[in-house]
C-alpha cells in the first residue's frame, strides 16, 4: 500500500536557510562515518573553545530560584533596563523598559517583527549579501524580499541613492545589518545618514540588526541606527550570542526607538505574539545585566593579538598570497566573505565547490548564494577557529582550487 503523502505548506516555497540545509546534513553524515569536518558554516563560538564570560553564568545560577515562573511577555526587568540603560550610553535617549522585548534569540525576534508588519505582496528591502534570515522570514510571512546591492568593488557598502530607486508605494520596511554578516562590512556614517532619510521620507520601518555592534577591527566604528534615526519607527536588534559568545542561552532582544506614535498598534501587536509564546528563556534573562555592564572581554579578541584578529589577518594574509583567492578586508563581525578571481576560474561554481571541498577536503563553508547574491565565485567563512587551523583551511582550498584550474587545460 502506497503510503499517504503529506504535504508541507506552500507557504515555505521560495523559504531558504542554506547555512543548515543539505551541505551541513552530508557534514553530519560524513562525521558518522567517522571523518573529521572542519566546520566553518555557522558562527557558534562555543564549538570553536570560546567560552561566556565566568560572571554571566554566576549570574544565571544565583537567581535559578527566580527562574522556575513564567516571566513577563516582555522579559524580566533588570534585563530590559539594562538594554535600556547601554541604548542611553549610546545617545538613544527615548527608549524606555516597555519598548524592549527579549526573546529566545534574535532569530525569534525578526520572525516576531515581520509577522506583526506584512501583508501579502508588501515589500522589504534587504541587502545582498543578507543574513538569509532577514530574506526567508519576509517570504514566510507574505512579503516580498527585494535586495538592494552591497557590491564587493565598494567594499559591500551600499549606496541610498540606489536603495532609494527601489522604493515603492509597497514598501513597508528596510533591514540594515552592520557590522554586516556575510561581509564584514561596517557602514559609515554617511551611508547611515542616508538610509535613515530614506526610511523617514517614505516612512519605512527600520530594521537594523546590530547583533555583531561590538566586533570591530582597527578603526571601525559602529554607529547605532537608532541615533540617526528620529522620524520613523526604529527597532534595533541585540543579544549575547555573538559579543558575548553565549548561543546557546538564546537570548536576544529588540528595543524600539524613533516615531513610536503611531506605532502603538504595531508595537501590540508585536506583544501579542510574544504572549503567544508565554516568555522567552528565563535563566539566560539573568545574564544581561552583567554582560551589558561588566568587562566588554570581545575586545580582548578584536584587538591586535587577541584571536579573532590574528584568525583575521591569517585569512587576509592567505587570500592575498592565493593565485585564485580575494576578499574585502573585513571589518567588522565574525566572517569573511571570500572571493574567487573569475579571470582565473570564468566558470567557478560555489555550490559545486563547497560539496566537492568537503567531500574531499572535510572542510564546511557556506557558498555565497546562499546569502542572496546573483553571483556564484563567493563563500563565506567564519573567522572563529584557531590561526593554525585557518591556515590548514586556506592549503585545503587552495590545493582544490589548483585542481580546477588545471581540468580544462588537462580536457583541450
Amino acid at each position: 500500500m502506497k503510503p499517504h503523502c503529506i504535504k508541507p505548506s506552500s507557504r515555505l516555497e521560495g523559504v531558504k536557510y542554506e547555512i543548515r540545509g543539505p551541505l551541513a546534513r552530508r557534514a553530519g553524515e560524513l562525521e558518522k562515518a567517522g571523518y573529521d569536518i572542519i566546520k566553518l558554516n555557522i558562527g557558534n563560538p562555543g564549538a570553536f573553545g570560546f567560552r561566556a564570560p565566568e560572571t554571566m553564568r554566576l549570574a544565571m545560577i544565583e537567581n535559578l530560584r527566580e527562574a522556575d515562573a513564567y516571566s513577563h511577555q516582555k522579559g524580566i526587568f533588570p534585563a530590559r533596563e539594562a538594554v535600556v540603560m547601554q541604548q542611553q550610553t549610546r545617545g538613544v535617549l527615548d527608549v524606555t523598559a516597555d519598548d524592549v522585548f527579549m526573546g529566545n534569540g534574535v532569530s525569534e525576534l525578526i520572525l516576531f517583527s515581520l509577522s506583526a508588519l506584512l501583508e501579502p505582496g508588501d515589500e522589504v528591502l534587504i541587502p545582498s549579501p543578507d543574513y538569509p534570515l532577514w530574506t526567508a522570514a519576509t517570504v514566510l510571512h507574505g512579503g516580498k524580499a527585494v535586495h538592494y546591492p552591497c557590491r564587493p568593488e565598494k567594499g559591500f557598502i551600499p549606496d541610498p541613492e540606489e536603495i532609494r530607486a527601489l522604493v515603492t508605494p509597497r514598501t513597508r520596511a528596510i533591514v540594515v545589518i552592520s557590522p554586516n554578516n556575510p561581509t564584514g562590512a561596517v557602514y559609515p556614517l554617511d551611508v547611515l545618514e542616508g538610509i535613515a532619510r530614506i526610511s523617514e521620507d517614505h516612512h519605512l520601518v527600520v530594521y537594523s540588526d546590530e547583533i555583531y555592534d561590538q566586533v570591530v577591527y582597527d578603526d571601525a566604528v559602529h554607529i547605532p541606527m537608532a541615533t540617526l534615526v528620529k522620524k520613523t519607527l526604529c527597532a534595533t536588534f541585540g543579544g549575547l550570542s555573538k559579543v558575548y559568545r553565549a548561543c546557546g542561552f538564546r537570548v536576544g532582544w529588540v528595543s524600539f526607538s524613533g516615531e513610536k506614535g503611531g506605532a502603538k498598534d504595531y508595537i501590540q501587536a508585536f506583544e501579542l505574539l510574544s504572549s503567544l509564546r508565554l516568555c522567552s528563556n528565563v535563566p539566560g534573562q539573568w545574564a544581561v545585566q552583567t554582560a551589558l555592564g561588566g568587562k566588554q572581554s570581545i575586545l580582548d579578541l578584536t584587538r591586535p593579538g587577541g584571536r579573532l584578529w590574528q584568525t583575521r589577518s591569517t585569512i587576509i594574509e592567505g587570500v592575498n598570497a592565493s593565485e585564485f583567492l580575494q576578499v574585502q578586508k573585513p571589518m567588522g563581525a565574525m566572517y569573511a566573505f571570500v572571493g574567487v578571481k573569475t579571470e582565473t576560474l570564468p566558470n567557478f561554481d560555489d555550490q559545486k565547490f563547497a560539496f566537492e571541498l568537503l567531500e574531499r577536503k572535510h572542510v564546511l563553508m557556506a557558498p555565497g548564494t546562499s546569502f542572496n547574491v546573483p553571483y556564484k565565485n563567493c563563500f563565506r567563512i567564519t573567522l572563529l577557529p584557531d590561526w593554525e587551523t585557518m591556515e590548514e583551511v586556506l592549503a585545503r582550498i587552495e590545493e582544490l582550487l589548483f585542481e580546477w584550474s588545471r581540468k580544462p587545460r588537462e580536457s583541450k
